[in-house]
């Protein structure tokens, strides 16, 4: 069937650890969309698509020529759109990720022909400074927007906190510590939650990300605590985590951004 039809081709397949890939993919005689960072496009494919070996069995049967999508945040600059670039998880019983998990260079997959969701800085006065914080694969969007976005040295400050539980687990690491050593307005702040499970002693932050802020690193590295009068917060990843960092931010004067109250300083995307 033409729905069924793949139309994108993967360029490059980088295992960061054990469940965590990134894939680029392009597409297949047709541009890829206009997208804004932040954004996501959907994957695909069929029912038929092998999964990895140490994922678990269907649940139930599938349609091995209906695809089964999935949205996911770009990873990639929008600027320049050879390919698109997605930082996935496995989910060892999931439907799609564990046939994602086995394509290899070159195999096909199906890519939506837009990009869609409104987690962008566009809303975000010029002159706010931005705080991302995420937990594993909710680091994607961040990196388009920085890839994109970011005036290295400029008077817009970035401060990127991001949590995972082993070290092996913080994908683009090498390149976010490049981006904070070049640029003096990029600040990256790694924290594991499991220290005890390191082969070699871990001399960065310990414990879950929210305890970053509480901890006033940004502070330390701006000369300044983040305000809703000067800072603009970003929140992907788990749930538990975004509605612990809305509480918390809450007791300091910070209010949730949406339609309805499109002033305010948090914006949020829940990743499952």
């Amino acid at each position: 069937m033409a729905e069924a039809a793949t139309n994108s081709v993967v360029t490059q397949r980088i295992e960061v650890a054990p469940g965590l890939v990134i894939l680029r993919v392009v597409p297949d005689g047709w541009e890829l969309p206009e997208f804004v960072p932040g954004q996501f496009a959907v994957l695909g494919l069929t029912g038929s698509a092998p999964r990895c070996p140490l994922s678990e069995p269907d649940a139930k049967p599938r349609d091995p020529d209906k695809l089964i999508k999935r949205a996911y945040s770009i990873a990639s600059s929008s600027v320049a759109r050879e390919y698109m670039e997605f930082f996935i998880t496995l989910v060892h019983s999931g439907a799609l990720t564990p046939r994602l998990f086995d394509l290899q260079h070159g195999d096909r997959v199906w890519l939506s022909p837009k990009a869609s969701g409104l987690f962008t800085i566009e809303e975000v006065p010029p002159e706010s400074h931005i705080v991302m914080i995420s937990t594993g694969t909710g680091l994607a969007p961040y990196m388009s927007m920085l890839r994109t976005q970011l005036a290295c040295g400029g008077e817009r400050r970035f401060a990127v906190l991001h949590g995972a539980r082993h070290s092996w687990d913080l994908g683009y690491r090498s390149e976010l510590i490049t981006l904070e050593r070049l640029c003096s307005n990029v600040t990256y702040i790694p924290s594991i939650s499991r220290p005890n499970n390191e082969p070699v002693k871990w001399a960065g932050q310990t414990g879950y990300v929210q305890d970053l802020w509480i901890r006033r690193l940004i502070d330390a590295d701006w000369g300044f605590h983040p305000t809703p009068e000067n800072t603009h917060v970003f929140l992907c990843g788990n749930p538990a985590m975004i509605e612990q960092i809305v509480k918390l931010l809450g007791t300091e004067g910070f209010s949730e951004h949406s339609r309805k109250n499109p002033g305010g300083q948090i914006h949020l995307e829940r990743y499952w």
